[in-house]
């Protein structure tokens, strides 16, 4: 569902997996400063089939030239949400970037989501990684 004068999620070229998401202000533009953040409204709703999952990310024109990305990247949106989809951009650069009607914020990609059962257990398998992380296993 759309609200009248939003926007429908577009991809921007034949293969590409995912569709931009826009603003939708009709009220006017929002300004993000510095190192601020501003969840920015995109006017549309929807429902995915059970065992799939929106995944909003950010738009890799808006990281590079900008330092516009989405804070909590990839966000999801489930199944069962039936809200507006809002994105959460944060301003990671020094200037302060203004948000408008229509603006191309993110992108959203439509995956299929496994739901895994999880098990009590009082051991694991052991393997050549074992309990190292955070770059144990190089550069």
């Amino acid at each position: 569902m759309l609200e009248d004068g939003a926007r429908e999620p577009v991809y921007a070229s034949g293969l590409a997996a995912g569709a931009d998401l826009c603003a939708f202000l009709p009220q006017g533009s929002i300004e993000i400063p510095p190192m601020g953040r501003a969840m920015v409204p995109t006017g549309m709703r929807m429902a995915l089939p059970e065992g799939y999952e929106a995944q909003v990310r950010p738009r890799s024109g808006l990281a590079a030239k900008k330092g516009i990305t989405v804070l909590n990247t990839p966000g999801t949106v489930d199944a069962d949400y039936r809200g507006e989809v809002k994105v959460i951009l944060v301003n990671l650069s020094e200037s302060p970037f203004t948000v408008n009607d229509g603006d191309r914020i993110a992108q959203m990609v439509i995956a299929p989501c496994t739901r895994a059962g999880f098990l009590k257990t009082e051991t694991l398998d052991d393997t050549e990684r074992g309990t190292g992380g955070f770059g144990s296993t190089g550069v």
